[in-house]
């Protein structure tokens, strides 16, 4: 970045948001405006991307509403934006998760390590199968 123009927005760059990452689920704390009142309200969801960097820096947050998945865009650096709450932190390390847009249901909102099932230990499982009484020696019939 020009090094002019970092200097020109540093001070509108936010401090003091908590650490999140692709995966986490968030509550967004946004100031919606209706006429001369001014209230907060909520969205909470999935973070599904994050692009930019510096003042031009975004991420998108997924929710399912009604049966309907509903996407929502914010800056990070907006001044619209009152606060951001990590929920729950996410196993998945990816930079990414547009997958979730295929999912239904519960799936939907299922962000977790998978787990793999436990390897039986190898006391516990028969090293050899059973010995086994060979067959008689069939003689063919003349």
């Amino acid at each position: 970045m020009n090094p002019i123009i970092k200097e020109i927005t540093a001070h509108q760059i936010k401090k003091g948001l908590p650490p999140f990452k692709v995966g986490d689920g968030v509550r967004v704390h946004t100031k919606v405006r209706e006429g001369d009142k001014e209230r907060i309200q909520i969205f909470s969801g999935v973070v599904i991307a994050r692009k930019g960097y510096g003042i031009h820096e975004s991420f998108t947050v997924r929710r399912i509403s009604y049966g309907e998945g509903v996407e929502r865009v914010f800056p990070v650096n907006s001044p619209n934006i009152d606060k951001i709450e990590i929920e729950h932190e996410s196993k998945p390390m990816r930079a990414r998760m547009y997958y979730l847009r295929q999912r239904t249901g519960k799936a939907a909102m299922a962000v977790k390590k998978k787990r793999y099932e436990e390897e039986v230990p190898a006391a516990a499982a028969p090293a050899t199968p059973a010995a086994v009484p060979a067959p008689a020696a069939v003689t063919p019939a003349s």
